[in-house]
């Protein structure tokens, strides 16, 4: 173990479905969020950040344990009463960094499980972050449009009424007889769904699944950020003499997009664009406490997200009609779900005022090397199990080289994988629809093999796979071998320091 007092604090905000081309310093003119700008003009900002996955519970379980999520099979979207899927033996950030003396939080988005299955919501739930190495849990058990609608306050549910309990239920064909659903009565709704999000209502929303009771612990979804924002700024205050890491999992933009009326109407793109200037202004009120606190120069700051952007995503919010010409992927093809770059290329922004110069890098850096390069930072000897696919490219991430990975495992939905070298992205046959009609996003499924080469065409408009059939073949044999087991990195004690 080092000396935690030379160990800077961690924070890492996450956000939830925001686009390559969502923000100011990315290129949005269509909305202003001068709060992540703020964060990049002292920092470092990366064109090439990837998430693993173009969905969020693969790239967030990537994220916490430095592993591809196609590894387990059971890191996917996952419903709001799915069991925990991070193995509590399981070397984890926070675990990592405990072990370098650092206090450990999550707030916000969870959607890696809890519990062991069949859960009992009404007393002390096993199963939890508590268990994977978070001193300090306040969450939502899944996401905003799943049920429960509860926050988890460590192991229970906050404000239940015992007289009250809470069941939950994802058989779409066992709703709880004579409660309301979205489907059946659509009068209740103040915001109508589109596709899939018909089953109970809370807060005037219908929701993915069926919940009954814990009518006093229902969130509200208008006041959601300011309740995690809080939650955050007292973990950085109480810990503020000590090494701290927080994982700060924001929900927006993801739907249902609900923003404090005091943000409603500061765009022009409906609610979508109002929840992320929202998520702009908790990012500022967490940097003006760092400020306050004379935590500023010795913290580093990460701010990305979880995967690309989509419009309609289950709720009638006028995003796409009030979308204009905002590009919510930038220049890249797809978004969430996608195959496609714009799936898991995502904002991904490094601040330490005492240790990074500000700058922009073409680094290919992922989400999932945090372990590896954490590690390194801190001092900390990783087993040879621990993070198989989590790279030490702590000098990319500290603007020292340009030089990061030299290839990644990308995964657009189920499991189904693209390998990128370099500049070169090949993205294998896959069975299935070329566009995802619910959403409106290209999928990247094609019965040919499909090579792009992004330092022309980052678009990916041109497939060249027939102009390069070595090229193509290489990558499909390394990414054949990757997904057969091999680990893609090398040991991680040959680059502490």
């Amino acid at each position: 173990m080092t000396d935690s007092t030379k160990c800077p604090n961690i924070i890492v905000m996450y956000a939830d479905d925001l686009g390559f081309g969502d923000v100011g310093c990315y290129g949005a003119t269509a909305l202003d969020t001068p709060n992540i700008d703020r964060l990049a003009a002292e920092g470092l900002v990366f064109h090439n950040g990837y998430a693993t996955a173009a969905t969020c519970t693969p790239s967030r379980y990537s994220l916490l344990t430095g592993s591809y999520s196609w590894r387990n099979e059971r890191a996917h979207i996952l419903p709001g009463d799915a069991p925990l899927i991070i193995d509590p033996d399981t070397c984890t950030l926070p675990s990592m960094l405990k072990r370098a003396g650092y206090a450990t939080a999550v707030v916000g988005k969870w959607h890696l499980g809890i519990g062991a299955g069949d859960q009992n919501w009404n007393a002390p739930l096993p199963g939890t972050p508590l268990d994977i190495g978070f001193d300090t849990s306040y969450i939502m058990a899944a996401t905003n449009d799943r049920v429960p609608c509860v926050y988890l306050d460590g192991r229970n549910v906050v404000g239940l009424d015992p007289a009250d309990p809470i069941e939950v239920e994802y058989d779409r064909n066992k709703p709880f007889p004579g409660l309301p659903t979205g489907k059946d009565n659509p009068e209740l709704l103040k915001m109508k769904y589109h596709h899939g999000h018909d089953m109970s209502i809370v807060n005037g929303v219908s929701r993915i699944g069926y919940m009954k009771g814990g009518d006093a612990a229902l969130w509200v979804d208008e006041e959601m950020a300011d309740v995690f924002l809080e939650k955050a700024l007292s973990f950085v205050e109480q810990n503020k003499n000590t090494p701290f890491f927080l994982y700060y999992a924001f929900h927006q933009p993801h739907v249902p997009r609900l923003p404090h009326p005091r943000f409603v109407g500061s765009t022009a793109l409906g609610p979508r664009g109002d929840a992320i200037v929202e998520m702009d202004w908790c990012v500022g009120e967490m940097l003006d406490a760092l400020d306050r606190h004379g935590l500023k120069e010795n913290t580093i700051v990460v701010f990305s997200s979880d995967n690309g952007p989509v419009l309609n995503d289950g709720y009638c919010d006028q995003a796409v009609e009030r979308g204009g010409n905002h590009r919510p992927a930038g220049p890249l093809r797809g978004g969430k779900y996608s195959m496609y770059d714009g799936g898991t290329r995502v904002p991904f922004i490094l601040s330490w005022p005492g240790g990074v110069n500000p700058g922009a890098s073409r680094a290919l850096v992922s989400q999932v090397d945090f372990l590896a390069s954490f590690a390194a930072l801190t001092g900390v000897a990783l087993g040879s199990d621990a993070g198989p696919d989590s790279a030490n490219v702590l000098d990319a991430l500290l603007g020292q080289t340009d030089e990061g990975r030299a290839e990644i495992v990308l995964e657009g939905i189920q499991a189904k994988t693209v390998l990128r070298q370099g500049n070169w992205v090949f993205i294998p046959p896959h069975e299935g629809p070329p566009v995802n009609t619910n959403v409106n996003i290209e999928t990247g499924n094609s019965s040919a093999p499909q090579l792009y080469d992004l330092s022309g065409d980052i678009g990916q408009i041109e497939n060249v796979a027939s102009a390069h059939p070595d090229i193509a073949d290489q990558m499909a044999n390394r990414l054949r071998d990757i997904r057969s087991g091999q680990r893609t990195t090398p040991r991680h004690q040959e680059h502490a320091r």
